[in-house]
């Protein structure tokens, strides 16, 4: 049986159904470019012919019996009336051209209208409006991902098997008023596990706006594993980020590590300080330490002062070891402006600068998830919801697998970033004259400098070690001097076993949505698990129109161009305006 991928009829051509009938003469009529006119339809018959008046082209399709195929009887396939004269069709409606994108927008969700509009002028040689375009990317988004309202009903189903399939995660919904849907929260095992076994005390807090049909705000924190980079921890998507809702994630956040560990580390959080986060962090961990981001804090200073240099006096004193070098740098910058000493009452250092901030940051002083989380959102943010966690799911489920598998081809005691850093200390320590003072402490001499190392307390006098977890090279002097092994004495955080024990567990696929039903109504041990919770959608909607795609600079954060005037040299005018007397020239 011939289907229907071909642009021209014949006589005895067979289709499954009626749908590949009509599918196959609107792909005729656009390839040949003519209007085509349906005379007669119904179960058993289709006759169409050419739209023009007195053009012969005729086709009639009827109905095999006993089969549900049906076969061209009748083709006059010749036209007399030259075709539709302009790029525009007929036949390119709105579900044709879900059609003609669907297979492309399941294997790139950022399918974009302008793309489309692009590749039908190129495929098939016509145009359709801007608005078919999007109107037929919507339809296609639907059957490919479902509705976003549908999304929403099956959150509670989603739950349950993310429970189902990776005992030990964390996975509810909670709606508001009229059944709206307010937040989600998931965090899945293998990440709990990997971070109160095998990560560094140190959470960073993060938000992406998600920009679908409605809006929302996803909530992140993260942690850092053994070499350095983001480890995502709990994912949270709220109808608006406020601080009810910031409050809420970091009290879900407290009760599933405190479910997971008896002794919980004092924890370090990072994050911009913003929207509610400070009371929510006080309130949930009220004895860890909370740092600024200073990528967050570097762009607030370098918009409050313009002034490159500033900036970068201002990385150095942020970068300081000792509070005695951040007093010094923190001087330089009043030097040049005593703003800045203004700018230090609101944002105290004690809050972000190394020499001054009490908690664990192990030099990581800026929000590292941000730009993954950035990178994971922008290709799953115009998707329904639970395809867009599906999307996240998906990226950790990767990237745990090729972490571990990049972990087992490592032999080193360390992770290539400390080895590296190491080895830097190791070259560096060769210039050192060392002193051994008994037998834990030593004396370090060089000729800036003389430093304390006490190997026992793994401290230094420049702090170094005991900030950044990796012996510095003045200990690193000190250990080769007695014959130790420098790289034993690293946090155990930095080693290829933390690093394999924190991507140790797998995070398992997520069945098929058309199988929940099926395997709600098996329930546990063979009983009926009822889940009759109907979630709608949040009233947070996309306003109408494309979305702004750049920013609207406010009035206090605009940069005004200052006139300056070429004819008296003065600002505030041009030359056009200008209304000082000019002196009159002098003959010699």
């Amino acid at each position: 049986m011939a289907l229907t991928t071909h642009n021209s009829l014949s006589i005895g051509q067979e289709f499954a159904d009626v749908e590949s009938c009509r599918k196959a003469l609107k792909e005729t009529a656009l390839a040949l470019h003519f209007d085509l006119r349906i005379v007669k339809s119904d179960r058993c018959r289709f006759t169409a012919k050419c739209a023009k008046k007195g053009c012969p082209w005729r086709v009639h399709i009827a109905k095999l019996p006993g089969v549900s195929t049906f076969t061209v009887r009748t083709l006059h396939g010749e036209h007399t009336c030259g075709g539709v004269g302009n790029l525009r069709h007929q036949q390119a409606s709105v579900g044709w051209v879900a059609n003609s994108v669907e297979q492309k927008l399941r294997d790139n969700p950022q399918y974009k209208p302008k793309d489309i509009l692009q590749d039908i002028r190129q495929e098939h040689g016509i145009t359709v409006s801007y608005l078919q375009a999007w109107r037929g990317k919507e339809r296609s988004m639907a059957a490919v991902h479902g509705s976003f309202e549908e999304g929403y009903r099956l959150l509670p189903l989603y739950c349950e098997q993310i429970r189902r399939t990776n005992p030990g995660s964390f996975a509810l919904v909670i709606t508001g008023q009229e059944n709206r849907f307010q937040r989600l929260y998931i965090s899945y095992r293998a990440s709990i596990y990997g971070f109160v076994n095998a990560c560094r005390p140190l959470l960073e807090l993060d938000r992406i706006h998600v920009k679908s049909k409605y809006l929302g705000t996803l909530l992140c924190a993260a942690a850092v594993d053994a070499d350095g980079s983001p480890f995502p921890l709990a994912f949270g998507i709220v109808d608006t980020e406020n601080h009810e809702n910031w409050l809420w994630f970091l009290s879900e956040l407290r009760k599933m590590l405190g479910m997971n560990t008896e002794n919980m580390p004092r924890l370090t959080i990072l994050s911009n300080r913003e929207m509610g986060i400070v009371d929510a962090v006080e309130v949930n961990f009220p004895t860890s330490f909370h740092g600024f981001c200073l990528r967050y804090l570097s762009d607030n200073f370098r918009k409050e002062f313009r002034n490159t240099k500033l900036v970068n006096i201002f990385w150095n004193a942020a970068y300081a070891l000792t509070t005695m070098e951040f007093d010094a740098k923190i001087v330089e910058m009043a030097e040049i402006s005593q703003d800045t000493v203004q700018w230090m009452q609101n944002y105290p250092p004690r809050l972000w600068s190394v020499a001054y901030f009490e908690g664990a940051r192990y030099g990581h002083l800026s929000l590292s998830i941000t730009e993954q989380l950035n990178n994971w959102i922008t290709e799953a943010r115009e998707l329904p919801i639970i395809q867009m966690m599906e999307c996240i799911r998906s990226h950790l489920t990767t990237w745990f697998n090729e972490r571990r598998e990049k972990g087992l081809q490592w032999t080193s005691i360390l992770v290539p970033s400390a080895e590296k850093r190491m080895a830097e200390a190791i070259a560096d320590s060769r210039c050192y004259q060392v002193l051994r003072a008994n037998e834990v402490e030593f004396e370090i001499v060089s000729t800036e400098r003389t430093n304390i190392v006490d190997i026992r307390s793994r401290s230094c006098s420049c702090r170094r070690w005991q900030l950044f977890g990796l012996p510095c090279a003045h200990a690193t002097a000190a250990l080769l001097s007695c014959g130790q092994d420098a790289h034993r004495f690293a946090e155990g955080c930095f080693t290829v076993v933390s690093y394999l024990e924190a991507y140790s567990q797998p995070i398992n696929p997520i069945p098929d949505r058309n199988l929940w039903k099926e395997l709600m109504e098996g329930g546990e041990g063979g009983g009926s698990l009822h889940i009759d919770m109907n979630v709608r959608p949040p009233k947070t909607r996309r306003p109408r129109g494309r979305p702004r795609k750049s920013l609207i600079r406010t009035e206090e954060t605009r940069i005004k161009r200052i006139m300056h005037c070429g004819r008296c040299n003065q600002i505030g005018h041009s030359k056009k305006t200008c209304k000082t007397p000019m002196l009159p020239l002098i003959d010699n």
